[in-house]
This record gives C-alpha cells, structure tokens and sequence, in this order.
C-alpha cells in the first residue's frame, strides 16, 4: 500500500530490533540508500542499531552481506559459542574481526555524517534505556552497539563506559517517544512484527539466581512483554490518527530471533526493501 512521507528538519527514524528479525530493516535501509533518502535523526535498538550504523556511513549492502551471506560462510549463531564465548553469538567475531577486517566499517564516512544517531541500552544498574551518540571513537562505538545487542540471558553483560548494559530492547524495544522528545515529532517507524502482532502478556519469570546483583534489571525484564506491548498499542494508535508511518511486515513472520535458515532471511530481508519502495517521500520545510 502506498504510503507519503513528508521530509522535514523535524523527521525521525526509529528502527526497532528483533534479532535475525531485523533483515527486514536491513532491506528497508537498502531502499531508502538506493533513493538517497536520508533523515536528520535516526534512533536504534539491538539489530536496529547494527543496521542503522551502515546506513549512517552509507554502506549500502553490508548489513544484509553481515546478516545473510556471512551467517552462511560463518555461522557466528549457536549453543556451541557458549562454551568459549559465553554467548550464543560468535562476539569476537561480530565485534572485532567483521568491522575490522573481514567487512571493514567506515568510521571516517560515520564521523563525516552531519545526521544525528542515536543507539539504545538498557543499564542493569537501573533498569532503565540508555541513548548515546558516538561518532569519533571506534572502540567505543563497538561497545555501545555490543551492549545495544547483547541479549538477556544467551549473551554476557557488556559495558558502556564502565556501566553495566544489556539489550535495548528490554526497556525501549521501540523509541518513538525519545525520538519525538528530542524534536523529532514527524517519524517513520521501521517494526520487525506484522500489524496486531503482541508478546504473550504473561510476566517473565526470572530465576532468583540470574542477575541477582541487578534486581532492577530482573524488575525490567519482568515486565518486558507489558512494556512491549503498550508501545506497539501507541504506534498503531499514532498511525491510526496519521501522526506517524510505520513500514513492517505485511503478515506474521516466519523467522525466528536467532533464525538461520538462509532462504527465510533472503525472503524477509526483500520483503523489506519491497514495503519500503512503497513509501514516497516529499521533501517540504
């Protein structure tokens, strides 16, 4: 269905996560590189914030070759890295050789870019987001986009400055009020999740034992699915009422958080670029 979106100094881009899920947005950012389309602020989350560096130093393609091709050749997912990793993600290889060597990230075109970005934690000392911008220092842009995407309980606590972090998305799985509260009120928002889609609205049961030393964190991952879907409640009622746009799946999705069939991310990931040639953009004051 074709959509408008008008272009103004005051629109934002909001990129929710979803794990594998986020080859959707992957294709998304593809189409909106082929059309030159940027936005004067972006704002991501987990797999959003992954995807939304390449889009922010215009490297068209390298989310979707990190995401599908390279999960092929490489297969950085699965139980085995637990053992040596602790994680259920090849970290090392994510986070020091892909950027570094293998699929080398453009910091210099990062730093040139003129656009805001922001990218969002969640602190297990508080239980509450974390938005940071960084574009001058490398080490600490890996950090914070580790910490973005380090996974409740299949990945270990990663740091920002020294403070403790986990997943964005356990405490703003979709940032549209941050965008709008730092002035950016006109937004389109990128979803990994059909319309109608929510989580099970039972509370999570947390082990007494696991963060035991982050009894906010355990309080927000109680709630997680609560919060989650209050926001996916404001997004429709926001689209409903033509005060945002949002581009998802047009249909429940079949890939899974840690997905590894590479046909269904194929799939996903075109579905993307698809819906979002479906949206013109008009640019106006």
């Amino acid at each position: 269905m074709k959509q408008t979106f008008q272009m103004t100094s005051r629109a934002g881009l909001v990129l929710e996560g979803g794990g594998m899920r986020g080859v959707f947005t992957c294709g998304v950012l593809d189409n909106f590189m082929d059309r030159g389309i940027r936005f004067p602020y972006t704002i991501g989350v987990s797999s959003g914030a992954c995807n939304g560096l390449s889009y922010m130093s215009g490297q068209r393609g390298r989310a979707k070759f990190s995401n599908i091709d390279l999960l092929a050749r490489y297969d950085y997912i699965g139980l085995r890295h637990l053992w040596r990793q602790h994680s259920i993600l090849d970290s090392h290889l994510l986070y020091h050789d892909f950027p570094e060597s293998i699929l080398p990230y453009d910091y210099e075109a990062l730093a040139r870019c003129p656009e805001r970005f922001e990218m969002v934690t969640t602190s297990c000392l508080t239980g509450r987001a974390c938005y940071f911008e960084e574009k001058q220092d490398p080490k600490r842009i890996i950090d914070i986009v580790k910490a973005s995407s380090s996974l409740p309980f299949v990945c270990p606590i990663a740091y920002v400055d020294g403070e403790p972090m986990l997943d964005g998305g356990i405490a703003d799985s979709i940032p549209l009020l941050r965008a709008q509260g730092q002035g950016y009120d006109h937004c389109l928002v990128v979803l990994t999740r059909n319309r109608g889609y929510r989580k099970s609205s039972h509370d999570l049961c947390v082990p007494p034992f696991v963060y035991r030393h982050y009894p906010r964190m355990r309080e927000a991952l109680i709630h997680r699915c609560q919060v989650y879907n209050r926001q996916l409640d404001l997004v429709e009622q926001m689209e409903d009422a033509g005060r945002v746009t949002v581009i998802r799946p047009s249909h429940p999705v079949q890939v899974g958080r840690i997905e590894k069939d590479i046909a269904k991310l194929t799939a996903l990931y075109e579905e993307g670029y698809r819906c979002a040639a479906e949206v013109d953009f008009v640019r106006s004051e």
